[in-house]
C-alpha cells in the first residue's frame, strides 16, 4: 500500500470513528440505519452499545491501515489483516442489528413480531 492509500484508509476509519463518537458520546443516535424514535425506550443504552461497536470497527480498520502500510509488497499478511477485518466487521455488524433490538419495545417479547 502506498502513501495516498495510506492516507484514503486512515481518513475512512476517521470517518467512522467521529460516528461512532457522535452516536456514543453526542447520543446522536439517528445516524443509526433503521433508527425509530417510536421503538426505541433507552436511547442512551442503544447510543453507548452501537457507538462502541461502531469505535471498534473504526479501531480495527486504523490498524489494517497501518499493518497494510508496513507491509511488504507482495506479503500475505496484509491480505490475511484485511480478511480478518472483513469477517470482524460482519460480525461487529450482526452483534449490532441483533444486540440494538433490546432497546427497543417489546423485546423481551421477541419483538412481537
Amino acid at each position: 500500500m502506498g502513501l495516498t492509500s495510506l492516507l484514503v484508509t486512515v481518513a475512512a476509519a476517521g470517518f467512522v470513528g467521529g460516528l461512532g463518537i457522535a452516536i456514543k458520546y453526542f447520543g446522536r443516535v439517528e445516524l443509526i440505519a433503521g433508527y425509530d424514535p417510536d421503538r426505541v425506550t433507552d436511547e442512551e443504552g442503544m447510543a453507548a452499545f452501537v457507538g462502541t461497536n461502531v469505535l471498534y470497527v473504526a479501531g480495527a480498520l486504523g490498524v489494517v491501515a497501518v499493518l497494510d502500510y508496513v507491509e511488504p509488497a507482495g506479503g500475505d499478511a496484509a491480505a490475511v489483516a484485511w480478511l480478518v477485518f472483513l469477517i470482524g466487521t460482519v460480525l461487529l455488524t450482526g452483534r449490532m442489528v441483533v444486540g440494538a433490538r433490546r432497546y427497543e419495545n417489546g423485546a423481551e417479547t421477541g419483538g412481537g413480531r
